[in-house]
Order: C-alpha cells, then sequence, then structure tokens
C-alpha cells in the first residue's frame, strides 16, 4: 500500500468564493455540545489553526490559500546542500519560538475532552507536541515531531536542542540575525546561506533532519492504518483548526462519509471538507470549545 504524499490543494480550488458569516462562540459552541452528546466516542484531528493563539503561526488564510512561499519540500532537502544550509539557518530564529511556544486554552479544553472520555484519539497534524504538554495522552503525531531530530543515513536520533546548539556553535555570524517566524520552526530570513555550515551526524557524517513527514514526502503507513482504525471504532470526526488542504488530514473526512461516521468541523475560513461534514462552525475554537465544555 503505497500512501498519499504530503500535498496540498490547489489555490484555484477556493478561489472567488464569498466570505463566510463568523459564527458567535455561544451559538457554536451550543451546536458543538450538541454534536458530542449525539455522538460522544469521537476521533479529534487537529491542525495548525489549534496552535496560533501559541505563537505559532500558520499556513494559510481563511480560504485555504498561502499566506507565504511554500515550506522546505523533502526532495530538495535530501539532495540540495543550499536547500539543507538555509532550513538549519532559519532555523537558528524560528526553532526556539516552537520549542518555547507553550499551551493555549484550546489545547488544555482538547485534554479536558479526552479527560471526559470524549476523545479517543487526537490525531494532530501539528509538530508541536503542544497537545501532550497541555496533558493529552492519547495523540498521533501524524506528522512527526520537531523536537526531535534523525539521521537520514544511520537511524541515530538526538534532541532537535543538540542540533540547534551545534549549527549556533559552528555560525557565529548567524547569531546576530532577526526575522520573521514561520511555521514550523522556519523563519523568513532572506540572506546569504553560503557558508552556513550544517551540522551533519556525529555517528556517520549523514545528513540529519527533523523527525518531520517535510512536504512531497509520505506519511507513515502504520501511523495512518492506526488512526483510521480508531475513527472506524468512534461515533464521529470532530476537525479543529484546519483547513484540510493537505490530503493527509483531508483523508480522514473522506473516510468518515464512506463509512456513515458525521463530521464536525471547528476552524476560521473554508475547508476542503465543507461538502462532507454535517457540522461546520467558522468559529474561535478556544472561546468555542470552552462553550461546548460548559455545556456538556
Amino acid at each position: 500500500m503505497v500512501l498519499d504524499a504530503y500535498s496540498a490543494r490547489p489555490r484555484s480550488m477556493t478561489a472567488d468564493l464569498p466570505p463566510l458569516e463568523l459564527h458567535r462562540p455561544e451559538e457554536a459552541g451550543a451546536r458543538l455540545a450538541e454534536f458530542i452528546d449525539r455522538h460522544p466516542k469521537l476521533l479529534v484531528l487537529t491542525g495548525a489553526g489549534v496552535s496560533t493563539d501559541s505563537g505559532i503561526p500558520d499556513y494559510r488564510d481563511g480560504d485555504g490559500a498561502w499566506k507565504r512561499k511554500q515550506p522546505v519540500q523533502h526532495q530538495a532537502f535530501m539532495t540540495e546542500d543550499h536547500t539543507r544550509r538555509r532550513y538549519w539557518g532559519r532555523s537558528l530564529i524560528g526553532w526556539p519560538v516552537m520549542r518555547n511556544a507553550q499551551p493555549n486554552p484550546a489545547h488544555f479544553l482538547l485534554a479536558e475532552l479526552e479527560r471526559r472520555a470524549h476523545s479517543r484519539l487526537t490525531v494532530t497534524q501539528n509538530v508541536d507536541r503542544l497537545h501532550q504538554r497541555a496533558g493529552a495522552e492519547s495523540v498521533l503525531d501524524l506528522h512527526g515531531r520537531a523536537d526531535q531530530v534523525i539521521c537520514m543515513d544511520c537511524g541515530y536520533r538526538c534532541d532537535r536542542d543538540e542540533v540547534h546548539a551545534r549549527c549556533s556553535d559552528l555560525n557565529p555570524a548567524f547569531r546576530h540575525y532577526t526575522a520573521a517566524t514561520a511555521p514550523d520552526g522556519d523563519a523568513d530570513l532572506d540572506v546569504d546561506f553560503s557558508k552556513f555550515q550544517v551540522a551533519n551526524c556525529p555517528n556517520c557524517d549523514g545528513i540529519l533532519k527533523p523527525d518531520v513527514v517535510f512536504f512531497g514526502d509520505f506519511v507513515p503507513k502504520q501511523r495512518v492504518t492506526s488512526a483510521l482504525d480508531t475513527l472506524k471504532a468512534s461515533d464521529g470526526l470532530l476537525v479543529v483548526g484546519s483547513s484540510l488542504m493537505v490530503y493527509s488530514g483531508f483523508r480522514f473526512c473522506r473516510y468518515a462519509r464512506e463509512w456513515e461516521k458525521p463530521v464536525a468541523t471547528l476552524n476560521i475560513g473554508r475547508t476542503r471538507a465543507d461538502d462532507l461534514v454535517s457540522l461546520k462552525l467558522n468559529a474561535r475554537i478556544g472561546e468555542t470549545l470552552k462553550v461546548a465544555l460548559d455545556a456538556l
């Protein structure tokens, strides 16, 4: 079985649509509470919108279009020295922002949903580990975790902070740069990276890469299978903070529809699954979740 690559939906599929009405948290929360009451055992799928209030930027606007240049591609990272130099150079600015981010109310409220046994599993497209830091125990990191690094040659693994420190020591001239932060530990830094020294594997001198699924790569089969098994045993699917513009997340809505599982989305803006859902809530996430949990 070959899984679909982590790829994006074209902008043209969401262009020229009328603006969406933003639902009040009181109304959206009440409707979400009714959905959870009718379907009490849920698979929860989360995306970047859950972590924006923690200071981690997202990739897309309310119509699902790119806000910035697309992120690094897996093939380019693996084959191009200049791409790796640029990635790790920008990471000197961007990674500390992600590392130091704290869970926001949405993370704690979703952890509470789990404690009340309404969430069988949280499948997150985020790589920031904020669900776990908020106390959630049943979490599947669909796209991996940014706080760990793996050697693509020998399998050596270490904490991201170790590689960050080595890159900083090797490149003191880059320490003074500042730039706006970008999603997933990146930064909008545009300088000459040709002299940047990348920290390679200390065991075999191989390529070190964050243990995340870059765009153009494949989500490991076991993760997808595990999540789908849980979805099949659940009463429904709740999507929170995701536009679902990449197939790795959108597939769960397609399977839910195929298996006649109701789907609810809580997100500001459009999603790729708007024509598949039973309940679409265009509302602020943290406030809506609080109203819903208070009502349950």
